[in-house]
């Protein structure tokens, strides 16, 4: 599957750049409020060692990340779910298609990314390019489980407090939502079915994701 968001997209800074030629800049954080959430969550990683970044959704199979290493692994207190509307990645202002954020609660399952430690910065501005560019998620730094150790890894929540923030959907909502949007990162459809796919082959269980995949397979199928 063709991914509309590249490496170089991001070093370009290609994703905001068309927004603002949309006419929908208002929707964007300013590089000012970019890069003092950046410097702000670099200041709070209070541990020495290995820099990390835990993916639960699509940073798991479209990481676009440079890493040293990549591991399985879990984070405790929160769940993944499709929690936050999106008006630029995967919708648009007319119509808003969904995106997946951690809530409180549960655990997920996904993969800690080990940055190369002279690459940290470089790979953190790109991340917030690509996940920071509006006001939904906070950033936080998490204890992700892996079979070799516990790692302190950055991940990003969702900010209950967002317009965006959609509270618990049904399936049904949310499958009827993901039909037929589309964003600058590419259809919201895609995304779901491309990390439940990913999921499975990762060997992570999430049955909420693999239930909305056959419902939206199905679906597709009866108005084909």
């Amino acid at each position: 599957m063709k991914h509309s968001v590249s490496r170089t997209t991001l070093e370009r800074d290609g994703i905001r750049a068309a927004v603002r030629n949309a006419g929908h800049g208002s929707l964007l954080r300013s590089d000012a409020e970019l890069e003092h959430s950046l410097s702000e969550s670099l200041a709070q990683r209070n541990c020495e060692g290995p820099v990390w970044v835990f993916g639960y959704g699509s940073l798991i199979w479209n990481p676009l990340m440079r890493f040293a290493e990549r591991r399985l692994a879990k984070v405790r207190g929160y769940h993944r779910g499709f929690y936050l509307w999106s008006k630029i990645n995967r919708g648009s202002p007319e119509r808003p298609g969904l995106v997946l954020a951690l809530d409180r609660g549960g655990s997920c399952g996904g993969v800690a990314y080990r940055l190369h430690a002279d690459h940290v910065a470089e790979e953190f501005k790109l991340l917030w390019r690509r996940e920071m560019i509006a006001a939904a998620y906070l950033p936080r730094w998490v204890d992700a489980h892996t079979d070799s150790g516990v790692v302190k890894a950055l991940t990003f929540v969702i900010d209950r407090n967002t317009p965006g923030y959609t509270g618990r959907l049904s399936d049904e909502d949310i499958v009827a939502t993901a039909i037929g949007a589309h964003g600058h990162y590419g259809s919201c459809a895609d995304y779901l079915l491309q990390t439940a796919t990913s999921l499975e082959q990762h060997g992570i269980s999430d049955q909420r994701m693999r239930r909305l995949a056959r419902l939206l397979l199905a679906r597709r199928h009866r108005h084909a």
